[in-house]
């Protein structure tokens, strides 16, 4: 017998209206339909991010009725995963659960509790790692020594000096670098933040950009894709090969997305403005950028003097005077 869903919402909906009555919602209603709109809304990526999640969740949740949902439950749930995974890790699947609740509930109008805010745990500062300019000169030597990865220096160049992220450089067609205007542009669906942006192009890019372009009209001038194989075929990865050449060149402990670190490191460094920095990397708000303030101790020295007291800063000049005349 087929089931007449629209006329079992309709009465739902008059008994709402009509008594104040809510019908039973379950977990695993609520992320059917979230994890429908996930896949309609979000990247690829992104969405077996949380159907990954889910999967979690549902070990825990499923069958669960959404009213019966209380903060027990969240803190007995995090009093669980917290034994199993990192506290990072916890948290993103509250954000998930938090996040298809209110969804329910601005979009369907669900009338069901959320008692997952202020129950995230605490987390340790994001990992910064970064390698100094010697450093970036012994990897591009050794990446240069990689047979099967003839691509891996110039993507080593191009994410140093661009701060672009893997999946956009790996990603990138010829068709969105623009050498006449020195820009690399990425459309909304190219980047992790759904947001499109303008990358310059300095020097070094530039030539990484004519080394890339140099193999492809020798191999495969008809390939879209600025990192390609010989066939054309894009690159998918460069894990193995980048390792191999980081392992050679001495550096411990830096990924492929360490490279993106380090370009916001060096940019900080020669003191560039964190929200100038924020928008090359792509960071949706200046907070994430923050984490790398500390690199550039004499933006915050600089601000501190601009409070000083006048009998201070006339000390500190006469001080000055003193040393300059007995030196």
């Amino acid at each position: 017998m087929l089931i007449d869903v629209s006329a079992i919402e309709q009465a739902e909906a008059h008994s709402a209206k009509q008594w104040g009555e809510q019908p039973s919602r379950t977990f695993d209603e609520l992320m059917v339909g979230y994890l429908k709109a996930s896949e309609a809304d979000k990247r690829p990526s992104g969405f077996q991010r949380d159907k990954e999640i889910v999967r979690n969740l549902r070990q825990h949740f499923g069958g669960t009725e959404l009213s019966a949902l209380s903060p027990l439950l969240i803190r007995l749930y995090v009093d669980h995963r917290r034994t199993v995974v990192a506290n990072g890790t916890v948290n993103r699947e509250l954000c998930v659960l938090s996040s298809a609740i209110n969804y329910a509930r601005r979009e369907w109008e669900w009338d069901i509790p959320n008692p997952v805010p202020g129950r995230k745990l605490r987390t340790p500062e994001g990992r910064v790692r970064w390698m100094t300019r010697e450093e970036s000169v012994r990897l591009l030597d050794e990446a240069s020594r990689e047979p099967q990865a003839p691509h891996l220096t110039d993507f080593i160049r191009l994410a140093l000096n661009t701060g672009c992220r893997k999946g956009e450089l790996l990603g990138l067609e010829w068709k969105r670098v623009d050498l006449q205007a020195g820009l690399i542009l990425l459309e909304a669906d190219h980047t992790k933040t759904l947001k499109r942006r303008s990358v310059p192009i300095n020097a070094d890019a530039r030539e990484a950009i004519l080394s890339r372009s140099r193999f492809r009209a020798r191999h495969c001038p008809l390939s879209p894709w600025v990192f390609c194989h010989e066939d054309g075929s894009r690159v998918l990865d460069l894990k193995r090969s980048f390792t191999t050449a980081r392992k050679r060149a001495g550096i411990e402990d830096f990924r492929v997305h360490d490279l993106r670190h380090t370009c916001a490191a060096w940019l900080v460094s020669a003191g560039v403005p964190l929200t100038a920095v924020r928008d090359l990397l792509g960071h949706t708000t200046v907070k994430m950028t923050e984490r790398y303030a500390h690199l550039a101790p004499e933006n915050v020295r600089a601000a501190v003097a601009m409070i000083e007291s006048d009998e201070s800063r006339l000390s500190h000049v006469g001080k000055l005077k003193v040393v300059t005349t007995t030196g």
